[in-house]
């Protein structure tokens, strides 16, 4: 994502020699009591404030959670890129109810989400899985299995997602349900957004983008569907969620509204 803080480890080490590792390091700043994830670069990945630890810290990642407002009960939430589990802890922790999968290709990742970001251990709903995301979307079980999918695959160039062909939307389409949805976390202000839009447009029946956030992040709604947007109902649907998590989702709704 579109925000920078320079690593402890990347300080420490930027006069010693670089190799070039199969995965860029994984590497932690702190800072006024919120942890930041890095991979070896300023580029942050995901953060946590300590005392909060479920709370999604960062404006886009509260924003990747958009979709409640079209769906209240999911029984099926996947969460495409680890990150620092901030989607992945709050839908476990807010949807008990749930069934919660995040697949994340970096096993290093997996490793300090737990130690380091409070992911909880594996159970009978939270599945972490070391693979692919282009492998998970494409496997045959998956299909038609999701309520929800959470899509935030970056490394650590961060030009743009990692993966973003219309294949591979298209996938991810499949892996949803009747009515469901897909939040995408994208660089606004970068030219991997035109070819990421252009490819959801083609693999989904309706795209809305919320308004930028931070340093250009944009988050893309991507709808199996095309949903009926009730001013009214949506502004009622905002209301409960306010109510229940504190995220800010009459905002959405505005922008939501705006963009379509």
């Amino acid at each position: 994502m579109l925000i920078k803080r320079k690593s402890i480890e990347q300080a420490e080490s930027s006069r010693r020699p670089t190799r070039k590792p199969k995965f860029a390091p994984v590497t932690l700043s702190e800072q006024d009591g919120v942890r930041y994830l890095h991979f070896g670069t300023e580029w942050v990945q995901g953060a946590m404030r300590i005392r909060k630890p479920d709370w999604p810290e960062l404006e886009y990642a509260q924003q990747m959670m958009a979709w409640m407002l079209f769906i209240a009960q999911p029984q099926a939430i996947a969460q495409l890129g680890l990150g620092a589990a901030t989607l992945t802890k709050f839908c476990y922790r807010q949807f008990p109810e749930s069934t919660v999968t995040a697949v994340e290709l970096n096993g290093a990742v997996i490793g300090i989400a737990a130690s380091m970001f409070k992911l909880p251990p594996v159970d009978e709903r939270l599945n972490v899985l070391e693979m692919d995301a282009m492998d998970f979307v494409l496997d045959p079980a998956n299909q038609g299995a999701f309520d929800v999918l959470q899509c935030d695959l970056y490394d650590a160039t961060a030009r743009g997602p990692v993966l973003d062909t219309p294949e591979f939307y298209q996938a991810c389409n499949a892996c949803l349900a009747d009515g469901g949805i897909m939040t995408v976390n994208l660089f606004g202000d970068h030219p991997s957004f035109a070819k990421n839009i252009k490819a959801m447009k083609f693999a989904f029946d309706h795209v809305i983008c919320l308004p930028e956030v931070h340093e250009g992040n944009v988050v893309a709604l991507c709808f199996r569907d095309r949903p009926t947007l009730d001013k009214d109902a949506l502004a009622a649907r905002a209301a409960q969620i306010v109510a229940d998590t504190k995220l800010p989702a009459k905002s959405w709704v505005k922008g939501i509204l705006a963009a379509d």
